[in-house]
């Protein structure tokens, strides 16, 4: 997660308060997606951003995780995302981001 986004992550979760925000990235693999989510959970693991020790706890999904799927517009979500489900590892991706909620989320 590049340092704007931890930032604007920061300060949205300061302005509305951390158990009002939820997160969701989209990043194509299991690592990456991982990476982020440990991000906005228990600080900035690589020590280079904003939220470098700072455990915000947040709320954070993967948008190809069946529960966040199932929010959407079937439609909607198959023109936006659904070429990306046929190359992902989604079962890598849902994994590494339950294993970061179960470690790191306060607010889920």
């Amino acid at each position: 997660m590049d340092l704007e986004n931890q930032q604007r992550v920061l300060d949205l979760s300061e302005e509305h308060g951390a158990e009002n925000i939820i997160v969701l990235v989209g990043a194509g693999e299991g690592e990456a997606a991982g990476l982020a989510a440990e991000t906005v959970t228990a600080g900035d693991p690589t020590y280079a951003g904003p939220l470098t020790g700072v455990s915000l706890g947040l709320c954070v999904y993967h948008v190809c995780e069946e529960a966040v799927k199932e929010e959407f517009d079937p439609d909607i979500y198959d023109e936006q995302v659904g070429m990306m489900e046929m190359v992902l590892d989604l079962d890598e991706i849902a994994e590494e981001m339950e294993a970061i909620r179960e470690e790191y989320t306060k607010y889920c």
